[in-house]
């Protein structure tokens, strides 16, 4: 599938939900939008690249822009940009940290919980384990979701599973 490239500008809701976003054109994003799969790579004024859905509004579909990210390209509102955008073909609509991949690949019942997630939440999890650079505090993460499902039978509650990562940091190193 081709790439796109439009130019946007960064605009801002007025709403406690979302902010900062760039709005995609219908004709452009319904060139990505295959069924629910709505996950796209959109790189920025050809410097950053990042993994994003396209997030359905009034029959428009955003780009969402977090404070990170804006501060890092020096964006602010009304900021013009040029977006080139391409499908996103990963497994999971954003990059595997290795430890959980690994821990992924032994553990078979923490596996089944996993996959059996939907995309959002197996996404959701990902990133809580890939915001960390440090491999050790990855698998300390990895390990702490992992025995999380297992106790929960696959069914994430959000308060129990920050106890767990909790008590698996307090633990310290894994091995």
């Amino acid at each position: 599938m081709k790439s796109k490239v439009i130019e946007s500008v960064l605009e801002k809701f007025e709403s406690n939900l979302w902010g900062y976003h760039f709005l995609i054109p219908k004709e452009v994003s319904q060139h990505f939008i295959k069924g629910n799969d709505r996950r796209v790579i959109c790189t920025i004024n050809d410097t950053e690249s990042v993994r994003s859905g396209l997030m359905p509004l009034d029959g428009q579909h955003y780009i969402l822009v977090n404070k990170a990210l804006r501060e890092k390209l020096g964006l602010s509102l009304g900021s013009k940009v040029k977006l080139e955008l391409e499908k996103d073909q990963s497994e999971y609509g954003m990059e595997m940290p290795e430890p959980l991949q690994v821990l992924l690949d032994q553990d078979e019942e923490g596996a089944q919980f996993f996959h059996a997630l939907t995309p959002g939440k197996q996404r959701s999890l990902i990133y809580i384990v890939s915001k960390v650079k440090n491999t050790d505090s990855q698998l300390n993460k990895a390990l702490a979701i992992l025995q999380h499902l297992k106790d929960t039978k696959g069914k994430p509650n959000g308060p129990q599973l920050m106890q767990t990562i909790k008590e698996f940091n307090r633990r310290g190193k894994p091995f």
